[in-house]
């Protein structure tokens, strides 16, 4: 897919309607807070057109906005918001219309760092379109939200984007879609979150936790509409989640391998992170925390009591074999058979089986070795606190944090334990289809065979516990992808468009002019297909 952005934009008005600050909503002369509205002006945008696949695109640009009253940092509590104009001049583009184009909302956190608001244009790596753009092209209105990050603080020095933060202002952003629903093109009952890494394991936390009161305090005290912020589904990629349970995942996937290529993220960088492999080879020390770590993951997947699709009970013997390895190998046969009906050449794979035509076997412990170790024990809680996620788990005046019992009491330096609480909040398999919480109802989710940034294990216990609670699950594991995201938006698209239209065929009343949608009476009811000026 080919895409080229024309660098022209016409300024319909280049006042916003509440001034922003580069760091804080503090005012720092006189000590007082600004306060934003959260009512959408749809006066304040710019017209841009690109081109996507030779046909030309124009779209409205709203910017920079506020998403909640009492930001703590306005360079990344901000949401970008772009509409195609056909949806102005009462057209439609395919099925899609002003009131039922899906909201499509990538996020572009990385390394758990804070992240400005994205925006649609090319890929900076492969030079084609993004999916924000792909999106727009489509006809979807796309909602690009920022968020804060471990490393975010204030004037004061103090940490501001610590654990909870980037969840709470991701929810945030979906409250103000709703709110504004009444008065915005597109259809905030279909908001479709996406990300990558990080951004991964926060667009499936988002689909996990809808409504769950858990957060409602943060919100509260941002100053969040008062609205619903649950999501209609969930693209995840690689995402780096089930953080308390993931060091034990690794080893389990990796023990025995001790030879390593790891990356270094330099942590004095915002969100264009700078990476270093080095190479290495594990001490006895680490070799006894990767087998000590891999001992204890048997005992948590049993204690999830997952089951296949046919009712296979999912799990591990002390030694780490079990139906649960087989299941995990089954999803990588699935793709090596998928690559080889595509015309991939699998000859030299010697670990691979191949018998007229069908994948019929696969060594997994041989699959593992050409994968690679890319992290030394322990890959995520950092015995010697200086991994990122320890960083996330940081508090305002703490840099970084413990968040497993294993970490702490194995811990090389002086350290403490994050809260329970907020240990759960990270982890979407606490909420899934529990009480009190609104779960998506459909999810994506793309791992990568050669993906060696986490364990094939997290994803698939995420996909596992979604379907055994009865969610609609696309789950694969692409072949010799690694670590990485956004590398298949045809599919990608193509999967959102038949989860929209199945959810209208079941529901073709149920609108976005329900009761359900509430904006507490503070939007108007003006007709979406009027054109603004």
């Amino acid at each position: 897919m080919k895409a080229k952005k024309i660098l022209t934009s016409v300024l319909v008005c280049g006042f916003l309607s509440a001034p922003l600050m580069n760091v804080s909503a503090a005012n720092s002369d006189t000590n007082t807070i600004t306060k934003y509205s959260l009512k959408f002006n749809s006066n304040n945008y710019t017209e841009e057109t690109a081109t996507v696949d030779g046909k030309t695109i124009t779209y409205r640009a709203y910017e920079k906005i506020v998403y909640v009253k009492n930001p703590v940092d306005t360079k990344y509590e901000i949401m970008n918001i772009y509409v195609p104009e056909e949806y102005y001049d009462g057209t439609s583009i395919g099925s899609y219309n002003v009131d039922t184009a899906p909201i499509f909302f990538p996020n572009t956190v990385g390394g758990y760092m804070p992240a400005e608001p994205g925006s649609p244009g090319l890929d900076e790596r492969s030079g084609e379109p993004n999916a924000a753009l792909v999106a727009l092209s489509k006809g979807y209105v796309v909602a690009e939200p920022g968020a804060r990050g471990r490393t975010t603080q204030n004037e004061s020095g103090e940490y501001t984007g610590k654990a909870p933060a980037a969840i709470v202002d991701l929810k945030a952003a979906v409250r103000y879609l709703r709110y504004n629903d009444k008065i915005m093109p597109g259809d905030a009952e279909k908001i479709i979150s996406n990300g990558t890494s990080a951004g991964g394991a926060l667009s499936a936390l988002l689909g996990a936790t809808g409504n769950s009161k858990d957060y409602d305090s943060y919100l509260k005290k941002l100053g969040a509409a008062n609205e619903r912020d649950d999501i209609f589904a969930v693209s995840s990629y690689a995402a780096i989640t089930d953080l308390d349970h993931a060091d034990m995942a690794y080893e389990w996937l990796f023990n025995g391998i001790n030879d390593y290529k790891k990356l270094v993220i330099s942590s004095d960088t915002d969100y264009h992170i700078q990476r270093e492999m080095v190479e290495g080879t594990l001490t006895e020390d680490q070799i006894q925390v990767s087998n000590e770590l891999s001992a204890l993951f048997p005992n948590y997947v049993n204690s999830l009591k997952l089951t296949d699709s046919n009712g296979t009970p999912l799990t591990l013997n002390k030694n780490g074999n079990g139906t649960f390895k087989e299941y995990v190998k089954s999803f990588v046969m699935d793709s090596a058979q998928k690559a080889l009906d595509s015309g991939t050449d699998l000859s030299s794979l010697t670990w691979i089986t191949i018998k007229g035509g069908k994948v019929t076997d696969l060594d997994f412990d041989q699959y593992i070795q050409y994968v690679g170790r890319m992290k030394t024990p322990s890959a995520f809680d950092g015995l010697d606190l200086t991994n990122a996620e320890n960083e996330l788990f940081g508090t305002s005046t703490t840099k970084a944090q413990h968040f497993t019992q294993y970490g702490l009491e194995n811990s090389t330096v002086s350290s403490t334990l994050a809260d329970a609480s907020v240990i759960k909040m990270l982890n979407p398999l606490y909420y899934i289809g529990t009480k009190g919480t609104t779960t998506s109802s459909y999810w994506r989710i793309r791992q990568g065979t050669v993906d060696n940034d986490t364990s094939l294990a997290v994803p698939t216990l995420l996909s596992a516990k979604l379907e055994n609670s009865g969610f609609n699950v696309d789950f694969s594991m692409p072949w010799d992808q690694s670590h990485g995201g956004d590398y298949d938006l045809d599919e990608l698209f193509d999967w959102t468009d038949s989860i929209v239209a199945s959810s209208k065929a079941s529901s073709s009343s149920n609108g976005k002019k329900l009761a359900n949608t509430s904006n507490n009476g503070k939007g108007s009811n003006v007709n979406k297909n009027a054109k603004s000026s």
